[in-house]
């Protein structure tokens, strides 16, 4: 044998109540309970035992509970010499129970410390323990020595056997959680794989596709423009460049959601700063940054950009203030425009039905989210939004209804501001 095996704890796996049966529990507790009872039980039945005396000797009982309490407390953190030390202690009090002439509760003790100690303590701290406390049990048993001799032998190897069957079922334990860790890596492995394959078909098939559009959309574009100037062709000019604008956007919206598919997202607070820089606008974030779940940061992304897309086509010009806040349990985004007086490229406001907030929604609604849109107002804005709210007697509009306000909203320039809330657990 090695020194490590004199040396090495059981693990804390088998020394734990992890990987018990409940059936296995229950009779280790009905176990206890007969072993308490039957010793108070055999100390207070004896006819010296009365008043104070009964008193102390519950006391002195529930005191060698505790130190059993702590013992098994004590080696589940491998601290061994707390650990030795409260087993003197229990020895030390079983000793001056025999000398008081309660010899039932004192061999419990020894007999219990020494199968203990073997079953819980390194072997070579629980070998010496497990012997002095034998002996003491030898010391004060009245029978013959070979019967206990054979008793004590029978508790040693008792004890022991505690120790293997415990380190068999902490293996078990081990080899369990080192499984279902592989599980967990395999599924994460062909999940990435997955991914990654599906990142490489909307490469091949969407995002070319979207370049060669962009490329003929070019080249009409400056075929047109070689034409002489007309209505004709100043109307079609807007159109293809109209066009050309959303071909690029749907193209930056592909290689987001490539990034987004192989883990290679920039941080959100960077994101939408770019974002933002790119349409003059001011993103702020408050709070401490931490990873999201890819969900719930696509989520934000995309709304983000619907936001910023509805002020171009509604209200061209505007400020725009997006303030990202990481609250302890969730995260808020709010995007607030001054409101602007003109009106967007041709063929930008018409576009869409002013559903791309509400799919938002459902999107938010989908990860235990909300999302708000609506005239400055939105209930619970904060200080920053007080100003009066757009709607009759200044309430909100109800989450799920037809939303008249954000209808009109989206349906053609708005000269007063306009507020997106989204709030998504995280």
């Amino acid at each position: 044998m090695t020194a490590e095996v004199w040396t090495s704890w059981p693990s804390r796996e088998a020394l734990s109540r992890q990987g018990r049966t409940e059936a296995r529990r229950w009779l280790a507790r009905t176990i206890r309970t007969v072993v308490l009872v039957s010793l108070l039980w055999a100390t207070l039945s004896r006819r010296h035992v009365d008043g104070w005396t009964a008193v102390a000797v519950v006391v002195v009982v529930l005191a060698a509970v505790g130190c059993a309490w702590a013992f098994f407390r004590t080696t589940l953190r491998h601290q061994l010499w707390p650990s030795v030390g409260l087993l003197v202690v229990l020895m030390g009090g079983a000793i001056v129970s025999n000398q008081a002439g309660f010899e039932v509760p004192a061999v419990v003790i020894w007999c219990g410390c020494g199968v203990s100690a073997m079953e819980r303590l390194p072997l070579a701290a629980a070998l010496p323990v497990t012997f002095a406390a034998l002996g003491g049990f030898a010391a004060v048993n009245h029978e013959s020595w070979p019967g206990a001799a054979i008793t004590t032998a029978g508790l040693l190897l008792g004890g022991y056997v505690l120790r293997l069957d415990a380190e068999a079922r902490g293996s078990a334990q081990r080899l369990l959680a080192q499984e279902r860790a592989a599980r967990a890596a395999e599924a994460e492995s062909a999940a990435l794989a997955e991914r990654a394959r599906i990142a490489r078909d909307i490469h091949d098939v969407l995002a070319h596709s979207l370049s060669a559009q962009l490329v003929h959309l070019e080249a009409a574009r400056l075929r047109i423009e070689k034409e002489p100037p007309g209505p004709f062709r100043d109307q079609i000019l807007e159109r293809v460049v109209a066009a050309r604008s959303m071909a690029r956007e749907g193209l930056a919206e592909t290689r987001q959601a490539l990034s987004a598919l192989r883990g290679e997202m920039p941080p959100l607070g960077e994101y939408l700063r770019e974002l933002a820089a790119v349409d003059g606008a001011e993103a702020v974030v408050e709070g401490t940054p931490r990873p999201l779940p890819a969900e719930a940061s696509q989520t934000v992304r995309r709304v983000a950009q619907e936001a910023l897309t509805n002020v171009r086509k509604h209200a061209p010009g505007a400020r725009v203030r997006m303030v990202l806040t990481y609250g302890t349990d969730e995260v808020t985004l709010d995007v607030r425009d001054s409101g602007g007086k003109g009106v967007g490229p041709a063929g930008l406001g018409a576009s869409g039905s002013g559903y791309g907030l509400l799919g938002m929604r459902e999107r938010a609604e989908l990860l235990g989210g909300s999302l708000e849109a609506g005239p400055h107002g939105i209930r619970g804005s904060g200080p920053e939004h007080t100003e009066g709210p757009e709607g009759p007697e200044g309430s909100e509009v109800s989450e799920g209804s037809e939303r008249p306000q954000e209808r009109e909203g989206l349906k053609g320039p708005r000269a007063k501001g306009f507020t997106v809330r989204l709030r998504v657990p995280a």
